[in-house]
């Protein structure tokens, strides 16, 4: 049996958007609505910072955008900013800000992975080639900075700080765990860096643009933190989901591509002959794929990790970080706010798709 949330869990996760489960308290109708608004706002603000006079980039900047999105970072961005003074014009510009920056780095990744889908479409560079991806997602960096240079030195530094640490969790991913590291601390870090540090910057920015208490940003960033490097386990095991119309992507993409997951590496942890000869399995198919073979050579292996112990043990450290990122809230005060976050990363580490 392939391995997914809880059967009650996943069955919810199916009927219910990361939305509807955050906000699904009986005190968050009212800021479901608000957020809501919010996020009408980001979308009319990203769509006049995404307008390019040259028409190619034009095209091209505007691509992943139209394609979808479940536009988690704004969402973030305007339920931490009600710590404060709430959804404040900075704080649309803020959540614009670090939602363009998260739509340039998918153009990269996608690019690094030789991913051929992303958002149910084809990917970027798999439509115009990746020099013109590459440089799409540049021009979308470019406008973020734009936006965070309107407010100041300290905005400046939190967009240059969460930049830096994408590009050294990419090239970390890249280089891979050198001989004395840990591979799957490694890996954690390197989510950390790719995906926590985004998420954590965006839930940072509404206590901040938003004029909250200063003392709640460390722990906001923390919560951030930890929510993305839960979402980003979960994501792994939903990449070898055998559903590519749920996920928008080949199951098993960033595998084929050669890109390390945590139920690979846990896979590699094991000693037992059977998880021995799959990890062998696995690592010949993708030297194969490397080589030019049918990326399809996998698809058996691949079904047999999903269903493997391997892929459980990274569903319960996605649930564990978690956990952790609730306690990360503890300074919180009670209210909407702190039930809306809870909600959240309880949702992203327990999503069905």
């Amino acid at each position: 049996m392939p391995v997914t949330p809880s059967a009650s869990n996943a069955r919810l996760a199916g009927k219910l958007s990361l939305t509807d489960r955050v906000f699904a308290g009986p005190r968050s109708r009212r800021l479901m609505a608000e957020v809501e608004a919010g996020l009408e706002r980001v979308d009319r603000s990203l769509e006049r910072e995404l307008h390019v006079s040259d028409a190619l980039a034009d095209t091209t900047s505007r691509y992943l955008y139209e394609a979808g999105g479940k536009r988690v970072r704004p969402m973030l961005t305007l339920l931490t900013c009600r710590l404060g003074d709430g959804a404040t014009d900075d704080v649309i510009e803020g959540a614009t800000a670090l939602e363009l920056t998260h739509l340039g780095s998918l153009y990269h990744d996608d690019v690094m992975d030789a991913a051929d889908k992303r958002r149910g479409v084809p990917s970027a560079h798999a439509v115009w080639g990746n020099s013109i991806a590459i440089l799409t997602g540049d021009l979308l960096f470019s406008r973020a900075s734009q936006i965070m240079a309107r407010h100041g030195e300290r905005a400046i530094r939190l967009q240059a700080d969460t930049f830096e640490r994408l590009v050294l969790g990419q090239m970390h991913e890249t280089v891979g765990p050198q001989e004395d590291d840990d591979p799957v601390a490694f890996y954690l870090q390197v989510l950390a860096d790719k995906t926590g540090s985004l998420i954590a910057a965006a839930a940072q920015t509404g206590v901040i643009f938003g004029n909250g208490p200063r003392e709640l940003e460390q722990p906001i960033f923390e919560f951030g933190e930890k929510a993305g490097v839960a979402f980003q386990l979960l994501d792994d095991v939903i990449d070898l989901s055998a559903d590519a119309d749920e996920t928008g992507k080949v199951p098993g993409t960033d595998l084929r591509a050669g890109v390390p997951t945590m139920p690979y590496l846990v896979l590699g942890q094991r000693s037992d002959a059977a998880s021995v000869d799959l990890h062998e399995r696995i690592d010949d198919g993708v030297a194969r794929i490397a080589d030019g073979a049918d990326p399809s050579i996998l698809d058996e292996p691949l079904a047999e990790l999903r269903g493997h112990e391997a892929t459980q043990a990274t569903l319960d450290l996605a649930h564990a970080w978690s956990r952790s990122a609730v306690d990360a809230l503890a300074p919180l005060p009670d209210g909407p706010v702190r039930e809306a976050l809870t909600r959240f990363a309880e949702a992203v580490a327990d999503r069905s798709s």
